[in-house]
């Protein structure tokens, strides 16, 4: 593949994660799109890391999409644990009907 094909990739992952996120009513389903969101700029890091000239530099957009990943993972149990509770509390997880989340 070439660095345009993965570029529009990207772009077509991340612009499907923004309508996600934009579109959707459910908590479960916005974050959904953020992680979507959040791979595409991770699958930018690695295609411009693995198509740089220089090979002292071909680590880095690895490193960052580890750490994209990692932060996705902790973004999602974080986010699923507050579903949860909303759901606990609320008996949905409509995220445009939990106006008063207080406490």
């Amino acid at each position: 593949m070439t660095l345009q094909a993965v570029l529009t990739l990207s772009a077509m992952l991340f612009a499907l994660g923004l309508v996600t996120f934009v579109s959707k009513r459910n908590s479960i389903a916005i974050l959904m799109g953020v992680e979507m969101v959040l791979n595409a700029a991770a699958l930018n890091f690695v295609a411009f890391s693995y198509y740089t000239p220089s090979k002292a530099a071909q680590l880095d957009g690895q490193v960052f999409a580890i750490f994209i990943i990692l932060l996705a993972a902790a973004e999602a149990v974080v986010a699923l644990g507050i579903a949860l509770a909303v759901y606990k509390q609320y008996r949905h997880v409509r995220a445009d009907e939990l106006v008063q989340l207080n406490g």
